[in-house]
């Protein structure tokens, strides 16, 4: 649920990562079958080339 996780990066969490750079807002959604795809998927976006596509392809426009 894409709502809950924006409201928990943003109001429901006391510490971590997330925190620090609030507030988070949405740029970009794909969706997936499976919660293994979007999991797989998420992790490519953290790596390297996941960056560089996020850079490339919605941080430049």
């Amino acid at each position: 649920n894409l709502q809950q996780r924006l409201k928990a990066h943003n109001e429901l969490a006391t510490k971590g990562w997330t925190i620090k750079y609030r507030p988070w807002k949405i740029i970009h959604t794909e969706s997936y079958k499976t919660k293994a795809d979007a999991m797989k998927r998420e992790q490519m976006l953290k790596g390297g080339q996941g960056r560089k596509w996020i850079h490339e392809n919605l941080l430049k426009k």
